[in-house]
């Protein structure tokens, strides 16, 4: 898609009804699945938000960012989510956090960020984390500056995310599963799975 054709969107994006837990859910492991409301909030979970970033190429194609985590010893080492990360004492609400971690990670600055909406909050079990994304755009490509979090950027033409093929399943192996099968999306030879991708279908059928 055209950037501008992207940005001819905005103003239908942001009054469009989200698809909420049905749009998620098409890309929800079954772990996931086992957590109601009432679970969720008896779970008391750490709050957390993250940033959907949509930006021009050089080729004024319509991309989004995605980050490859750094490796480490935990539950989301290597894995592939959007910047963001934990509502920090600091932030005065979580649309600041979700500003603040993807400064901090990928160093793009909040004044060249314009948000769209917020959407819906994603449940992350292994961690227990309630994670609150946001959908932003920049006018020009970033330039990005990676901190020790990141291992590399990714960059999504969005045209990939609303083909119709990308759609899989893969059999994964993580530090809280053994050999259980995921749905996820192929993007660019990334799989992309869990809370990441519940995001996407979200903003997938926002953008359809």
């Amino acid at each position: 898609m055209n950037f501008n054709d992207f940005k001819n969107k905005i103003a239908q994006l942001k009054t469009t009804e989200l698809g909420g837990l049905s749009a998620q859910f098409k890309l929800a492991p079954k772990i996931r699945l086992k957590y109601d409301a009432d679970k969720i909030t008896a779970n008391n979970p750490k709050k957390a938000a993250v940033l959907a970033l949509f930006y021009p190429n050089l080729k004024n194609e319509t991309c989004f960012l995605l980050t490859q985590r750094a490796s480490y010893k935990g539950i989301h080492s290597a894995q592939i989510s959007f910047p963001g990360g934990k509502k920090d004492q600091t932030d005065t609400n979580l649309l600041k956090t979700a500003l603040r971690e993807t400064f901090e990670e990928v160093g793009v600055v909040e004044e060249s960020i314009e948000i769209i909406r917020e959407l819906t909050d994603v449940y992350i079990p292994p961690s227990n984390f309630l994670a609150t994304p946001f959908l932003g755009y920049a006018n020009q490509r970033p330039n990005f500056n990676l901190n020790y979090e990141v291992a590399q950027t990714i960059e999504v033409l969005l045209r990939d995310l609303l083909s119709e093929t990308n759609f899989t399943s893969i059999k994964m192996n993580t530090s809280y599963m053994n050999n259980v099968e995921v749905p996820c999306f192929n993007l660019d030879g990334y799989v992309v799975w869990g809370a990441t991708a519940m995001m996407l279908s979200e903003i997938k059928e926002l953008l359809k």
